[in-house]
């Protein structure tokens, strides 16, 4: 048996089939990972993401230690916004993706991937040694995620009335704390939604009073090919540390501005820029029947070859749509071979779905 979240019980409760993930026993689907998937983008769902690792970041040198650390810069942050960066190696490389929110001047958070989660500690605690800095994993937080377009009439029914009108007036990556609660309007979907840190003790008399407002309950399946519809990323799959931001379409997470702060990785990227960026991640859509899938080969006459980094089946659109790494001049119709057989397909520029419609 795996690590379990606080709602492992609600899970099994609810019959959820539970699978492995990063070590952790968590919800695949609770019976249709389709119907999970529709609803929120039609209505409104709820995630456990409590395997998430939550690190806070305190003491004089905060700010100074994360402008080394991040490729994005926690200088356009006032207190209760959130930034989504990369965290790089000295070769540019990406060994994570995260969200930073500012808590107070001397006070962030990071939120990282749990399949991450050995590497990331180490290596944040490595390049922290230099700074006055505390690091605390809390472990005594769980993460609650609740998504779809139908949230924000549910509020009133979550929060107490004062929190609920300043959680509804909350603009995307901004947050609002309740005491030991932390509510951020993100979400990893492509729909409206919040992501809800909370102590263990607190998450399931929560999670249910969130199914008692008619929210589903949804797992990590449908959660992919709602990420994937919305062009987001998956660590391991479309990033790693053998691929830099530019050729992640991330390019719009790295600021090089002002050139005078000094971050990781920060010289191998204008190396990068210098010498020409080779590869891109782009959007592919089958032009017939069938459904891509991760590492098959992407081929275009005269512009080179590349791989389906993340693939499915769109339930929004009832195509077989994937996230690619190819050359940097390839755009246009492509052919992906699928089982031996090389099928047409539409490069596009990721999304896919954004608000429940087609963006291409």
């Amino acid at each position: 048996m795996g690590k379990t979240t606080p709602l492992y019980e609600c899970h099994v409760k609810a019959q959820a089939k539970l699978v492995d993930f990063a070590g952790w026993d968590m919800p695949l689907h609770y019976g249709s990972q389709l119907q999970e998937h529709l609803y929120v983008r039609e209505s409104a769902g709820v995630f456990d993401v409590s395997h998430m690792t939550i690190v806070d970041v305190t003491g004089k040198d905060t700010a100074a230690f994360l402008r080394y650390l991040l490729a994005n810069n926690v200088d356009k942050l006032s207190a209760g916004k959130a930034l989504y960066t990369c965290m790089l190696n000295h070769q540019g490389g990406i060994i994570d993706d995260l969200i930073v929110y500012k808590m107070a001047d001397d006070f962030f958070r990071l939120v990282v991937n749990s399949a991450t989660h050995d590497k990331d500690i180490a290596w944040i605690t490595q390049e922290a040694e230099c700074y006055a800095v505390h690091l605390k994993e809390r472990t005594d937080l769980a993460i609650l995620a609740i998504q779809g377009p139908g949230i924000s009439k549910k509020l009133s029914e979550l929060f107490p009335t004062i929190d609920a009108a300043m959680i509804a007036e909350l603009k995307p990556f901004h947050a609002h704390r309740m005491d030991e609660w932390f509510i951020a309007r993100t979400g990893y979907t492509g729909e409206d939604g919040f992501e809800i840190m909370l102590p263990l003790h607190d998450a399931p008399a929560f999670w249910q009073k969130i199914l008692k407002t008619g929210i589903m309950p949804c797992g990590l399946g449908a959660r992919d090919t709602l990420r994937l519809e919305a062009g987001l990323n998956l660590y391991g799959a479309d990033m790693d540390e053998n691929v830099t931001p530019f050729e992640s379409n991330l390019t719009w997470t790295v600021a090089l501005e002002p050139k005078e702060r000094h971050f990781i990785g920060r010289e191998a990227l204008e190396k990068q820029l210098q010498q020409g960026v080779l590869q891109q991640l782009v959007g592919l859509v089958l032009e017939g029947q069938g459904v891509l899938r991760n590492h098959q080969k992407v081929r275009i006459n005269g512009s080179g070859e590349g791989y389906v980094t993340s693939g499915s089946f769109s339930p929004t659109l009832k195509k077989g749509i994937a996230l690619a790494r190819v050359p940097a001049n390839m755009s246009g119709l492509c052919e992906v071979d699928i089982r031996g057989k090389y099928v047409a397909a539409q490069i596009v520029k990721p999304p896919f779905v954004r608000h429940g419609k087609k963006t291409f």
